[in-house]
C-alpha cells in the first residue's frame, strides 16, 4: 500500500474543516452523512455545532449518530433527539439517528475476531459519509479518533454491546467490562472494516485535535484537557490519520502529553490502529501536509 497523504492545519476554525476538506481533491455527492459525536449531558469537551457548521453546510451533510449501550442521555431515541437539541445540532442541521428503525448486519469474513457488524439501517440511506472525529483519551481504548467513530460510533445500541464483548451474542450492558480486552480493541477494527467496504471511496475523515481530555465525550463527568491543542488533520485514510494524530501527542512539548500518552498505552490503544492496518483498512505510512 503507497504512503498516504495527512493534511494538516495548526489553524483550529470552522473553516480551516472546509479547506482542509477541499485539499483532500474528493466531493461527496448524493445524500451525504456526517457522522460526529453528540456529546453525552455533562460532558463540556465534545466539539460544539458552531465549529462545525462551516464544513457540514458545505457538503449539504446530514448529521448521523447512533444511540449508546450504556444508561445515560443517549441510550433511547428519545432522550437522543432531545439532547441532540439541547446541545444545538438540531438547531442548525438534520438530525438522524441511524438505529431508530431498527438495525441492519454488514459482514467482514475476514474478521480476525468478529465477522459481522450491527449498524443502524438507515445507514444504508446515505451515498457517502464525512467521518467527523474529536480526536481524545479514552476510557477503554486508549483513545478515540477515526477508527473508533467507524466502529463504536456506527454500530447501533445491541452492536456496540457486540463489539466491545469481542462477538458475545445477546451482550448486556455488564458483559461488556468483562471480555477480553485486547479482543475488543481487535473486533472496533473489524467493524470498522464493513464500514469502508460499504462506503468504499465515498468516505473521507476530519480529526480535530482540540479539547484532548484523557476521556471520551460519552463521559458524564470527563476531566479537562490536560494537553494543548494541536491542529486539524484530514485524510481519505483513516489508520494514517488516526496515526498521525498519534505521533503528533508523542512529538508534543506540552507537559500534558505525558497523562494522555499513559491513557493510551496503559489500554494498549495502538492495537486499534495496527489491526486496522492488518484489516486492510489503510496504511500507517503517511506523508503529513501542512496547509498553513
Amino acid at each position: 500500500m503507497s504512503q498516504a497523504k495527512v493534511y494538516f492545519t495548526k489553524k483550529i476554525e470552522g473553516d480551516s474543516l472546509v479547506q482542509l476538506y477541499e485539499k483532500m481533491g474528493v466531493s461527496l455527492s448524493g445524500k451525504v452523512a456526517v457522522k460526529l459525536h453528540s456529546g453525552e449531558e455533562g460532558n463540556q469537551n465534545y466539539l460544539k455545532p458552531e465549529f462545525v457548521k462551516n464544513i457540514i453546510g458545505h457538503i449539504h451533510g446530514t448529521v448521523v449518530e447512533c444511540n449508546t449501550a450504556y444508561d445515560g442521555a443517549r441510550d433511547t431515541t428519545e432522550k437522543h433527539i432531545k439532547l441532540m437539541e439541547k446541545h444545538g445540532w438540531s438547531k442548525y442541521f438534520t438530525v438522524d439517528i441511524l438505529d431508530s428503525d431498527g438495525e441492519d448486519v454488514l459482514e467482514n469474513k475476514n474478521g480476525s475476531v468478529i465477522q459481522k457488524n450491527i449498524v443502524g439501517s438507515k445507514m444504508k440511506n446515505y451515498d457517502s459519509m464525512l467521518v467527523l472525529s474529536h480526536f481524545k483519551g479514552h476510557p477503554m481504548g486508549g483513545f478515540g479518533g477515526a477508527i473508533k467513530n467507524l466502529s463504536i460510533g456506527l454500530a447501533s445500541s445491541s452492536g456496540k454491546r457486540y463489539i466491545h464483548t469481542s462477538g458475545l451474542e445477546n451482550a448486556t450492558y455488564e458483559d461488556m467490562f468483562t471480555s477480553d480486552h485486547d479482543s475488543f480493541l481487535k473486533a472496533m477494527a473489524d467493524s470498522a472494516k464493513t464500514i469502508t467496504d460499504f462506503y468504499q471511496d465515498k468516505i473521507v475523515y476530519i480529526n480535530a485535535m482540540v479539547n484532548m481530555s484523557v476521556d471520551c465525550d460519552c463521559c458524564k463527568v470527563a476531566e479537562d484537557p490536560c494537553i494543548s491543542d494541536i491542529g486539524i488533520l484530514a485524510s481519505l485514510d483513516p489508520v494514517a490519520l488516526d496515526q498521525a494524530c498519534i505521533d503528533l501527542v508523542y512529538n508534543s512539548k506540552d507537559e500534558g502529553r505525558d497523562h494522555l500518552i499513559e491513557r493510551i498505552e496503559s489500554r494498549n490503544g495502538l492495537l486499534t490502529i495496527e489491526s486496522a492496518e492488518k484489516q486492510g483498512i489503510g496504511t500507517r505510512d503517511y506523508e503529513l501536509i501542512s496547509i498553513d
